[in-house]
């Protein structure tokens, strides 16, 4: 049996169909990624269940690699789930991803300048093209949000009237009330005039077959890395920096933990910690605070 039916059964299983709708997507889209993957100069989607070996699993996943360790560990998984599946069913008596070894991933800690985010934000909206993927990184700048998250964020959320936003994060599923800037409502408001007909916030601006569809995990990342060549910006950048970047900002601003966890939905402050990083900005307001403190008890 080709590895096609075996995915063809896992997407109707009930496994799957229990999942939540970003995750189905993500499943299918890791998933597409291992079936292309040319092994011994041929598609793993092409070969029989049970001729997947552990070694063509290794090979895959060095390929993966290099297109980085966070998206190959990603891909890992879902071949995993796709074979634990086929076993339960007794489609294939082996799992070959499950002796391939994951490469630990490197904690990103980059963090956007202001001047870089406003360069992006401009490039982006003279475009009108580029314009939604501008709105979506101004939204997860703004309101620390993950980018996946804000692409997919729909007009119900929103109340313009109160300027708030309400967010059910797909990750942890954490609920946050957030508030609205001035400045981000006027975009918001000129969105809803052109694109407040359908459901999606920032959808991809041209339809298809007359339907607004949100920017798939693929895309979005393309469209903004030419957006940041177009302004010039580092290839170190991320649309993914964003919600460290603005979460690092409130560090600095000297804003709570209590605080900043209500608006990044974390429920332990341990899970904080990879957004955070030691700057000047914030050295200097605890150093200033405790200076006042000393000057006002001698």
């Amino acid at each position: 049996m080709k590895l096609n039916k075996l995915v063809e059964d896992y997407y109707i299983s009930y496994e799957f169909n229990n999942l939540v709708e970003q995750t189905k997507k993500q499943y299918q889209y890791h998933i597409s990624i291992m079936l292309d993957t040319v092994v011994d100069g041929k598609a793993i989607r092409e070969r029989q269940c049970d001729k997947v070996s552990s070694r063509m699993a290794k090979v895959a996943y060095n390929q993966w690699c290099e297109r980085g360790v966070y998206l190959a560990n990603h891909v890992l998984s879902a071949a995993r789930i796709l074979f634990n599946h086929g076993m339960n069913m007794e489609m294939v008596l082996v799992n070959p991803f499950l002796t391939v070894k994951r490469r630990p991933q490197s904690v990103r800690s980059v963090v956007w300048s202001r001047e870089q985010v406003q360069t992006f934000l401009e490039t982006a909206y003279s475009d009108f093209n580029s314009r939604n993927v501008g709105l979506i990184a101004q939204m997860a700048y703004e309101w620390c949000q993950r980018v996946g998250d804000m692409r997919l964020l729909k007009w119900d959320n929103l109340d313009l009237d109160e300027s708030r936003v309400y967010i059910k994060q797909s990750k942890r599923k954490a609920e946050v009330f957030l508030p609205i800037s001035q400045e981000l409502k006027e975009m918001l408001l000129e969105q809803q005039d052109d694109f407040g007909f359908q459901e999606y916030v920032a959808p991809m601006v041209v339809p298809t077959r007359g339907v607004y569809h949100p920017y798939t995990l693929h895309r979005l990342p393309k469209v903004a890395r030419r957006i940041m060549k177009a302004a010039g910006l580092p290839d170190t950048l991320r649309l993914s920096d964003l919600r460290r970047t603005g979460t690092t900002e409130m560090v600095d601003a000297g804003v709570g933990m209590a605080q900043i966890m209500s608006v990044t939905g974390h429920a332990n402050p341990q899970s904080v910690k990879p957004y955070m990083k030691n700057t000047f900005t914030s050295a200097d307001l605890a150093l200033t605070t405790r200076r006042k403190h000393d000057i006002k008890t001698s």
